[in-house]
């Protein structure tokens, strides 16, 4: 077998999931993760969105502290700062980033083109700092997968007025995700942590991170309208409960590099939210985009499974 994979697919693999397809996963995944947008765009109405990813935060952590408490008193401290590190990175580092940078002037559009950048990157980092070698089938198949995320996103792209390093801010958020997927996918603890008590500790560890953001830019306080609470609600069900909790549970499943690579399915998903929900026009361009994703990340995942066979 090949030894110079992308990422090697995790041993460890939780009962509940391993009966379920990983296509069906990975589905389910780019359904929650490009949810986390539209729950961006849906606050803007009712709160600064820093405060609702506090609040988003806090509250999942209030949720899940009741199912996870005896597992996180028999966790090594060594385990627990691991991986209050990764959460600081893959949460704190990718949402900050992004949602900064658009608060400074970027325009969303190019925002999220930049975090939709997280195949390339993960993929660079792989091989630059880690050495991954990865054959020339998979690195075509992420630049078509990004030729079609080019295309559903072209309307939206334009320059904005922020200054020229708030542009950095998306990429460095992009980079921060990548990171902390690398740095668990390449953990050689023996024990990892399970699902449940990652999330909470994610989420409690960027709670306080996000606390000194918002809190040097207002107040900490909720906001009492249905508005806030319902943009709580969904980002806390569906953006970090689905799309984080099924981002770790592919990446024990599969390849780092195919996880990430199927995230470029959800900027037209994305459209199709935003259809659905706010009326937002569809165009032969984005479902032109759709496709073209699609053949991208067929071809990762068609060139993996050669690389595995060889």
């Amino acid at each position: 077998m090949n030894q110079h994979l992308s990422i090697s697919p995790s041993a460890s693999r939780p009962v509940w999931h391993q009966a379920i397809p990983l296509l069906l996963l990975e589905a389910a995944l780019v359904l929650t993760w490009s949810s986390g947008f539209i729950g961006a765009r849906f606050s803007l109405d009712y709160a600064p969105p820093l405060l609702v990813v506090f609040w988003r935060c806090v509250v999942v952590t209030l949720l899940l502290l009741p199912f996870v408490a005896r597992q996180l008193i028999t966790i090594p401290p060594a385990l627990l700062l691991k991986n209050a590190g990764i959460g600081l990175l893959a949460m704190t580092g990718y949402v900050a980033g992004v949602t900064q940078g658009i608060a400074l002037g970027v325009p969303a559009g190019l925002a999220a083109l930049f975090a939709d950048l997280l195949p390339m990157g993960m993929a660079l980092l792989a091989a630059v700092v880690l050495g991954q070698r990865l054959v020339w089938q998979i690195w075509a198949g992420l630049v078509v997968g990004l030729i079609g995320v080019v295309l559903v996103t072209h309307s939206a792209l334009k320059w904005g007025d922020a200054p020229l390093w708030a542009y950095g801010l998306p990429l460095l958020g992009m980079f921060s995700l990548a990171i902390a997927t690398l740095w668990q996918k390449h953990s050689t603890t023996s024990r990892p942590m399970k699902l449940l008590p990652n999330l909470w500790l994610q989420c409690f560890i960027s709670s306080f991170a996000f606390a000194i953001i918002q809190g040097t830019q207002g107040s900490l306080a909720p906001i009492a309208s249905s508005g806030f609470a319902l943009s709580v609600a969904w980002t806390v069900g569906l953006a970090t409960l689905g799309g984080y909790g099924l981002y770790w549970v592919c990446l024990r499943r599969a390849t780092a590099t195919r996880v990430a690579s199927v995230l470029y399915l959800s900027p037209p998903v994305t459209m199709l939210w935003a259809w659905a929900m706010f009326n937002e026009p569809l165009s032969w361009q984005i479902a032109l985009g759709m496709v073209v994703s699609g053949v991208g990340v067929w071809m990762v995942i068609r060139a993996e499974a050669r690389q595995v066979a060889s």
